[in-house]
């Protein structure tokens, strides 16, 4: 099947109209392209690629068809109204509103138009004078009537269909009309592989691993935004992409290894957080690339995959580690509303920080995490990428239902209770131990951002070094840092190799004569030598016990609720690199005037991305400027994103929401762009 297939009926009866006068608007004719292996027909518009969900259709209509109708593919575009007498104006209005509020559909899909009214109707003269502008070739009534130099069908019973791009298929008694979305290329290299909704009754998702020959670049299907008009649920139409830690229905997980790909079925299950966004009206479009098992791997130790590109500055900037794609991805594209990520020791927070996106680790415990591949069963948490605060804090507030907070058997902690008040912090803690940020340059735009802060809520500043506080109380365990750190890294250790890497290592070797699966370097060293002697489920125990020592200890002495506070206290620390690009290319990074990721302070016993792993707060990254510099890629000065963390007590994170949103009301706190700059 290739080119456009022309429907040869004309209608018998004909409205007698004059349109010589009525310029004919060019459409870019249908081509057929290829079926995926899941039966959907691949088709092009002119330059757009689009995916049809041919095999199964959102709806199969009985119809009044003449003999000589095509049963060719034809796009087509769905109209509904509620008015008796449907007129050009009617039409006009309707396909601009398409025009100016959906990327997925074009004019392109007037070749077939079909329309329905809530009452009894009729396309008036001037109606189908515009659909002759058009060049329309066929048009679907249901519950409209109407003659012109098109094929009209009737369509005897209408279902319950949105309004938007469809592909039809005409049969004998019968339109067919199938989904479309327009098919993205991720020029980024952020998607493992595309996916979509496969409606098939069974909550399936399917893949899209298609390789269009004009594109190097994984094809990502988004539908329509159209065929969400009027759903009110909170995430409507919203497009998310999903790190490839969480099982999808239908998708392959594979923690970013082929290896494991290769030894596991198919995800026959949705993750319940997945579950969630789905219920709210979310929409998958894709699984995302990380660091292999959530691992904190530089760019230059990925193996299995090709480390994705941040769009910022000369393009040659780290996207951080395991939620990477994620990050990266949200900064690039405009069609992409939210990834999925999960930050167990700062892998949300870290890509947030260098792609200068909204970015979270919520309170431990804030979200189920049954059926994602674990790091740390009991340090691992999952956040949501955005670069509009209030879309942010929207989603969050709707996803982090209480409903699917973990069991306190999981997190070791006490029960979550997560109020949503306006107790907002009294004090800003400002660590002198990890503040203030590494470049000059970068340190007006934080103080701008304090004294906005302190002005609008009223808050006082307090200097104190963070690592001194902790290690001067007489708690032995609480004080102890390096216990605690060694308690998160018992808790990570033996959660991933207790799931995946002992299952992993011993399957392989017995399919390929005892060989070691190959897996990238940040992980080979430890399931290599893994000692079951010395980290096992009773180490992870007692290290869980350790841990929920150090977060009473912290709850109660340093970030503490109080009868007019959630969280008496908000402390500011940088996440990033304080203003200094950090680059895919490791030697790029030897520079003065760059920084690699995660160096730890020279006063600091841990890094500020180990605080609330080990404490259980919640820890936001928060985008606030940019700054110059010179590049060693493009020899030209280009930005670099300015963000901060916010950390306030755990359970405290919608009030820490409604915090940001009054910043944002202010006009503080700001959506970013996609592409080279944040602002």
């Amino acid at each position: 099947m290739a080119g456009r297939f022309l429907v040869s009926l004309w209608a018998t009866v004909s409205v007698s109209i004059s349109v010589s006068a009525t310029p004919i608007v060019k459409r870019n004719p249908y081509t057929f392209v290829l079926n995926n292996p899941y039966g959907d027909a691949i088709f092009e518009l002119g330059e757009v690629s689009y995916l049809a969900n041919t095999k199964h259709p959102k709806a199969v209509l009985k119809a009044t068809c003449e003999p000589s109708t095509s049963t060719a593919a034809i796009p087509v575009t769905v109209v509904k109204t509620n008015v008796s007498s449907i007129t050009k104006a009617t039409l006009e209005s309707a396909i601009a509103s398409y025009l100016d509020n959906d990327d997925v559909f074009s004019t392109d899909f007037l070749d077939g138009l079909y329309i329905s009214s809530t009452v009894k109707a009729s396309l008036d003269a001037s109606a189908i004078e515009y659909l002759a502008s058009y060049n329309t070739s066929m048009v679907f009534l249901a519950g409209v009537s109407g003659k012109g130099k098109f094929s009209t069908i009737s369509i005897k019973a209408s279902a319950e269909l949105s309004a938007g791009p469809y592909l039809a298929t005409v049969g004998s008694n019968s339109v067919s009309l199938a989904s479309v979305y327009r098919l993205y290329e991720d020029t980024y290299r952020t998607f493992l592989f595309g996916a979509y909704d496969t409606n098939d009754g069974l909550d399936n998702h399917s893949p899209l691993g298609v390789f269009l020959p004009k594109s190097w670049h994984n094809m990502i299907p988004v539908p329509s935004r159209i065929y969400y008009w009027g759903d009110d649920r909170p995430l409507a139409g919203e497009r998310v992409a999903i790190k490839d830690l969480y099982d999808v229905k239908g998708l392959q997980t594979s923690g970013g290894s082929q290896a494991w790909a290769r030894i596991t079925p198919i995800a026959n299950g949705t993750a319940p957080s997945v579950q969630q966004i789905l219920d709210l009206g979310g929409v998958v479009v894709g699984k995302q690339k990380l660091a292999q098992f959530a691992s904190g791997a530089n760019p230059w130790e990925w193996q299995d995959e090709h480390y994705p590109f941040n769009p910022r500055g000369d393009g040659w900037l780290t996207c951080s580690a395991s939620s990477s794609g994620g990050g990266c991805s949200i900064a690039a594209y405009d069609w992409l509303d939210y990834a999925i990520g999960s930050d167990t020791g700062s892998s949300m927070r870290r890509p947030a920080a260098v792609s200068g996106t909204y970015g979270q680790r919520p309170s431990q415990g804030m979200i189920s995490l049954e059926r994602v591949l674990p790091l740390g069963g009991a340090t691992d948490t999952a956040g949501v990428f955005s670069r509009d605060p209030y879309k942010w804090i929207k989603f969050a507030k709707a996803w982090y239902s209480a409903s699917l907070h973990q069991n306190v058997s999981v997190t070791g902690l006490s029960p979550l209770v997560v109020p949503d008040t306006d107790a907002f912090p009294k004090t800003i803690l400002y660590p002198i131990d990890y503040l203030p940020l590494n470049n000059s340059a970068a340190e007006p735009i934080l103080q701008e951002f304090i004294g906005n802060l302190a002005r609008i809520f009223n808050m006082t500043v307090k200097e104190f070094n963070f690592t001194a506080t902790i290690q001067n109380f007489t708690d032995p365990v609480a004080s102890n840092l390096t216990t605690l750190i060694a308690a998160t890294t018992v808790i990570n250790t033996w959660s991933a190799w207790d799931v995946i890497g002992r299952r992993l290592v011993s399957t392989w070797a017995s399919l390929f004569e005892g060989r070691f699966p190959p897996i990238d370097p940040a992980r080979r060293p430890g399931w290599r030598a893994f000692n079951e002697s010395r980290t096992n489920l009773a180490a992870y125990v007692e290290a869980q016990a350790m841990k929920n020592v150090g977060v009473e200890w912290y709850e109660k002495e340093l970030q503490y609720s109080t009868p007019e506070s959630c969280s008496e206290s908000v402390m500011l620390y940088d996440i990033g690199t304080g203003g200094l690009p950090s680059f895919r290319e490791q030697g790029l990074n030897d520079s003065p005037d760059a920084s690699y990721l995660a160096v730890l302070p020279k006063t600091a016993k841990i890094t500020g991305a180990n605080i609330c792993p080990i404490f259980g707060c919640a820890d936001f990254t928060i985008p606030i400027g940019q700054v110059p510099y010179f590049s060693n890629v493009t020899f030209h000065e280009e930005m670099v994103p300015v963000t901060i963390n916010m950390v306030v007590k755990r359970g405290c994170d919608f009030v820490l929401y409604n915090m940001i949103e009054k910043l944002a009301d202010e006009g503080v706190l700001k959506t970013v762009k996609t592409g080279r700059t944040a602002f």
